[in-house]
């Protein structure tokens, strides 16, 4: 079998677990999590990186640095992933759903300002696929009318958005607040673990506060108070070394494993790119590639289920993604934005295929021939 994911090793996870663990320090701002941050900070210009045990705490602290509040309302884009939305349904936010464009998954940016009251607090957006939404639509319109921008980049490391004027920015670095993930479907890994980048810096005190159970304990270990105590909300969002340790092997090899992805990705696009029964994902000028997912549009749902059933015949997995959020058990009820059609197409059409490291030439020859002959 095929599968869809394999996490890639790079040999030192486990060289620099054990020399984590030798530090007699295993617990969370260690030597390993600071490495990685300020690797962060100076390759992609984040103003400050904390690390988290995931994504979901990056959008947790998100929502607490936003100071969203009960009845707040929050513009999350309908085709995502539950935890987009759940960090601010936690503080009682009510999320008003938005759709992705007809050919692109992202958030549509000329929808957005139609859905802004005088109660909207937050804009979140998702990279879907690594591939930027269009950030400088959207920073105009958050300018405009007062609200933080959030950038969910849990698939978006090492990816770029380019504004008009030639300045090129990582995705993450642009909003107010951005989050990361690195579970092991993700470019690079540590099993779980996330990221908060904060790019604003009157919320870089208090994100260190909330990162460290409400304390200003990270202030005490550099010096700068006597003493530390209990001063604001927050939670043990700090991952321990050895999620940092093994996120360390995968950073000292980024170059590597981004340069074998797009290698693939190129692959798949070459060998599928004259087929008409499928669409294949859209790059807008102003976005760069990491090679996140490979993913296929297919015309109906139909047709996606028996190509699943297909390539499962011939041992390849390929699997379907997100659910719309506004149709979900949980808030369909509270959704009052009508149809969200083009989140809808992509439930049913969209189907992403095999992508990691270890994928081979003769294997993914397979995928591609499977779907051209069915």
């Amino acid at each position: 079998m095929i599968p869809f994911n394999k996490p890639f090793l790079t040999g030192k996870e486990t060289k620099y677990i054990e020399e984590a663990v030798a530090t007699g320090k295993i617990s969370g701002n260690g030597v390993f999590t600071q490495k990685c941050q300020q690797f962060f900070e100076e390759k992609y210009g984040f103003k400050k990186a904390l690390l988290t045990t995931s994504c979901t705490d990056a959008l947790e602290m998100c929502a607490i640095l936003a100071d969203i509040q009960s009845g707040d309302e929050v513009i999350v884009p309908s085709y995502t992933f539950v935890s987009s939305a759940l960090a601010f349904v936690r503080q009682n936010a009510h999320i008003v759903f938005a759709d992705s464009y007809a050919d692109n998954p992202n958030i549509n940016a000329d929808r957005i300002e139609d859905l802004i009251t005088n109660k909207t607090k937050a804009i979140v957006i998702v990279h879907y696929a690594g591939i930027a939404c269009d950030m400088e639509k959207i920073l105009e319109v958050a300018e405009k009318h007062n609200i933080i921008v959030i950038e969910d980049a849990a698939q978006a490391i090492d990816s770029y958005y380019t504004f008009k004027d030639g300045t090129k920015k990582a995705l993450g670095s642009i909003g107010h607040l951005g989050a990361f993930s690195f579970h092991e479907t993700k470019n690079i890994i540590a099993g779980e673990g996330g990221m908060l980048t904060i790019n604003d810096e009157r919320f870089i005190n208090r994100a260190e506060i909330i990162w460290e159970k409400g304390t200003n304990r990270s202030m005490f270990f550099r010096g700068e108070i006597n003493k530390y105590g209990w001063v604001d909300t927050g939670s043990s969002f700090l991952p321990s070394e050895i999620i940092s340790a093994f996120l360390w092997a995968q950073l000292e090899n980024i170059d590597l494993i981004q340069e074998k992805r797009l290698a693939i990705w190129n692959k798949y696009h070459e060998g599928l790119k004259d087929n008409k029964n499928i669409s294949l994902p859209l790059i807008p000028e102003y976005a760069t590639n990491n090679a996140h997912m490979f993913y296929i549009v297919c015309k109906d749902l139909e047709s996606r289920t028996q190509l699943i059933k297909k390539l499962k015949e011939n041992d390849i997995l390929a699997v379907f993604h997100y659910l719309s959020l506004h149709k979900s058990e949980f808030y369909a009820q509270k959704h009052k934005n009508g149809e969200l059609l083009n989140s809808d197409h992509f439930e049913d059409c969209l189907l992403r295929l095999p992508l990691y490291y270890e994928l081979n030439e003769e294997q993914q020859q397979k995928i591609i021939n499977t779907i051209n002959e069915f």
